[in-house]
């Protein structure tokens, strides 16, 4: 893949805080799973609802994002984002993800707690795609001393030479990890913990898509995964 624009797990700084603070986390994750590439037919798969998806005359384009934000009249608050979007060949592909937490102006006696969470998982196939990713976290406590916030952005992209499908079974394992970050977001669990689980289910994410991948079938000639195994590259960034 080709990605002359492509910015990789760009991170903002967290807004300034005051008091306390305890915690203020924000995350940013990409994981690619890479093998060759050469293009064949079209599919496109619908994301979720709340999201954007599009895969027109080969060029796909996503757009997630997990948004939460808790005060004193809503002290705590979760937002979680997870969605596939298979692409099949495509030669241009967008990809913007974003997860953005904020606590302000809750207090010490009655402090906030925000959590977004934010899996983007995309599947494309082609010759030299131009890709351009974009993998965004953001989180800030605002005069809300005492006050917990997390942010995690994990995008996960896959490129085969050809086109392929996740299996149902395979399918049914994402959709259980879905149901796992939504308990996970709704539970009261550290902000330590939230983050630590949250990325044992991104490393369950990875493991299914690299086995996906391994099944993609091969071009003409050409041995994909002889020639290049499945890579995951993780780019991480945490703020206390």
């Amino acid at each position: 893949m080709h990605s002359n624009e492509h910015r990789l797990n760009e991170h903002r700084k967290a807004a300034p805080r005051t008091g306390a603070g305890r915690k203020a986390v924000r995350l940013g994750l990409l994981a690619t799973v890479g093998l060759g590439a050469i293009a064949t037919t079209a599919t496109a798969q619908a994301a979720a609802p709340g999201t954007f998806s599009s895969n027109a005359h080969g060029v796909a384009i996503a757009d997630n994002a997990a948004l939460s934000y808790a005060n004193p009249v809503h002290r705590t608050d979760f937002d979680d984002s997870f969605t596939v979007h298979q692409y099949g060949t495509v030669f241009a592909a967008s990809a913007y993800n974003q997860a953005s937490a904020s606590s302000s102006a809750c207090t010490a006696a009655k402090p906030c707690r925000s959590v977004a969470l934010s899996f983007q998982i995309i599947t494309m196939a082609g010759e030299n795609i131009h890709l351009n990713a974009q993998n965004h976290s953001r989180s800030g406590n605002n005069h809300c001393a005492d006050c917990q916030t997390f942010a995690g952005a994990y995008q996960f992209i896959v490129s085969t030479p050809n086109p392929f499908t996740l299996s149902a079974s395979a399918q049914r394992q994402l959709a259980n990890i879905h149901r796992s970050l939504d308990a996970l977001g709704r539970s009261d669990a550290s902000i330590a913990s939230v983050q630590a689980q949250a990325d044992a289910l991104a490393a369950q994410v990875t493991a299914i898509l690299k086995a996906g991948a391994a099944s993609a079938p091969k071009g003409p000639g050409v041995d994909a995964l002889a020639a290049m195994a499945p890579t995951v590259t993780m780019h991480r960034m945490l703020t206390h």
